[in-house]
């Protein structure tokens, strides 16, 4: 049977000291740390827009294996033996390269399928090259795009297939800011096809209308702070280990 241990399983590397998008990263860091998520996602004065988009792609891909560790006793090829976001949307596998035609699969072999396709291709250097002044290749947007449809599809899993099982391991309010940045972030670039977010509209539609509203912003911005949240910080990615932690603590005393 195909299990995925989130004991060993690894996050992507964040961008490396002396690589293009070091600095940047740094900056995502830190303007994340500056509370508001609508600052937060857009780009930086006088940066490379596909260099910010792969910045926050490492991070999201990171923050999407985390969150879905957590499910990893829950979601299991029995329970969910394809892919989907419901009824209404059932999403198959294929990469182009060594999966050519769509494959029906078990939800947890997608996403192991997807995140190691994700991580492939965002070390690749011939799509995200590290040099300085080194091209990104013609296609770089849909690649990018790719990369952010299929972390949504994960997130849609989650919320429409796994949502009470997040609220019982503690890991509600991690998905729900990460999900909030992620959402956020898409709009800003455009990264993701309206008809692809239809699973999760009017979640969308909610984190969208709190962004437009100046007001309910910054009372959900302070909420998050006094609230001690774990939603713009550095601590969120420890949050959410802790949650794995905790749920492989479950998993092992059962």
């Amino acid at each position: 049977m195909f299990r995925r241990d989130i004991a060993t399983f690894k996050c992507k590397k964040a961008n490396q000291p002396g690589t293009r998008r070091f600095e940047l990263h740094r900056q995502a860091q830190a303007t994340l740390g500056a509370g508001r998520l609508n600052d937060a996602v857009k780009l930086p004065p006088g940066e490379d827009v596909f260099d910010w988009i792969a910045v926050n792609a490492t991070d999201f891909f990171n923050e999407v294996s985390l969150l879905y560790g957590v499910l990893n006793d829950v979601c299991t090829p029995s329970c969910c033996p394809t892919m989907s976001a419901g009824p209404r949307f059932e999403y198959k596998w294929a990469d182009g390269v060594r999966i050519k035609k769509p494959m029906r699969c078990s939800a947890p072999k997608y996403i192991d399928y997807m995140l190691s396709w994700a991580q492939t291709t965002l070390d690749d250097e011939r799509i995200f090259p590290i040099r300085v002044g080194e091209p990104f290749p013609p296609d770089i947007r849909e690649v990018l795009c790719s990369i952010f449809k299929r972390l949504f599809r994960v997130y849609a899993h989650m919320y429409v297939l796994h949502f009470s099982s997040m609220q019982e391991m503690g890991a509600e309010p991690h998905l729900n800011t990460c999900f909030r940045h992620f959402i956020l972030f898409v709009r800003e670039f455009d990264l993701i096809a309206p008809q692809e977010l239809a699973p999760l509209r009017d979640l969308i539609d909610k984190i969208h209308a709190r962004a437009d509203d100046p007001v309910a912003e910054e009372a959900a911005t302070s909420h998050s702070i006094t609230a001690a949240e774990p939603v713009v910080t550095a601590n969120r990615r420890a949050s959410i280990e802790a949650a794995q932690s905790a749920a492989l603590k479950v998993a092992q005393s059962a």
